[in-house]
């Protein structure tokens, strides 16, 4: 064989090795640079220490919204009014509603009266109690299982006589209060406008006494009876009054025309249910 030949074979075998050896550097330099590249990465959950406990693995985050998505998904907080009073806000506690005490001769009782929903109602009792009208009226319609009613007579001579009033209001019967055990509503005439002083407790719910409607349909009329309150004290009162002895007696009512008369009333307690004293016990 030829010298020439075989140094050219040779030449030619370390080039080849030459080659792989770079290749294999290459590719180990290649590889090397992998590793520092995954150090790191957002799909790595040690990437971020902070979100990490030593006992506990956190799953890889989800891609970000971009700023503009996240406006459009945060739904809009509606404006929150400031409270009514430093004080109310600290202590956190409702608005108080103003209370009124009865002493009667058949013992006492508390009603709490709703100046929100009822407020000429509420205003005009206020007015009545402030004024001491209903101190030595009586309780002069009485019927077991529907209402007692008062706030109207006083008692002259032993006997009942109606009193002079301010002037009717409106009906607030639509105010969504109901005619329930318990609470006290406006008395009035067949005139829906026509309520003075005088009120009446149901001693049982009383759908009727609500206004007629679709939800309703148990009402007397449309018009209803006002509630504007609720006995929070005292019930068993109410029910030692509605349990006495009725029948017929003569009053002194107002006629038509003004003029006092006497008249006979049905449904009275044949022993006087006094009202002593009415006086309010805790103010809005």
């Amino acid at each position: 064989m030829h010298p020439g030949t075989l140094n050219d074979s040779g030449m030619k075998s370390r080039g080849i090795t030459s080659s792989i050896i770079l290749a294999l550097a290459l590719a180990l330099a290649l590889a090397s640079c992998k590793q520092e590249e995954n150090v790191g990465s957002p799909q790595d959950p040690s990437a971020s220490p902070a979100q990490n406990t030593p006992a506990q693995k956190t799953p890889a985050p989800q891609p970000a919204t971009s700023a503009t998505e996240t406006v459009k998904e945060l739904p809009v907080s509606p404006a929150t009014p400031p409270p009514e009073s430093p004080e109310e806000n600290a202590a956190g506690d409702k608005p108080t509603s103003p209370r009124v005490t009865f002493e009667t001769s058949e013992g006492s009782f508390v009603l709490e009266l709703d100046p929100v929903n009822a407020p000429i109602s509420t205003q005009n009792f206020l007015s009545y109690v402030n004024d001491g009208f209903y101190d030595g009226t009586i309780f002069h319609r009485v019927i077991d299982g529907f209402m007692i009613q008062g706030g109207g007579f006083e008692l002259i001579d032993g006997k009942g006589s109606q009193k002079e009033t301010k002037a009717p209001i409106k009906n607030e019967a639509k105010n969504g209060l109901q005619n329930k055990r318990g609470a006290i509503s406006m008395a009035r005439t067949n005139d829906p406008d026509s309520a003075t002083s005088q009120f009446f407790i149901n001693v049982v719910d009383n759908p009727g006494l609500d206004p007629k409607s679709p939800d309703n349909p148990q009402g007397f009329s449309p018009d209803g009876y006002a509630v504007f309150g609720m006995i929070v004290e005292g019930m068993e009162t109410i029910d030692k009054i509605k349990q006495s002895e009725t029948g017929v007696k003569r009053m002194i009512v107002k006629s038509p025309n003004g003029d006092l008369i006497e008249n006979p009333m049905s449904d009275a307690p044949l022993r006087d249910a006094v009202i002593k004293k009415a006086f309010l016990t805790q103010s809005q």
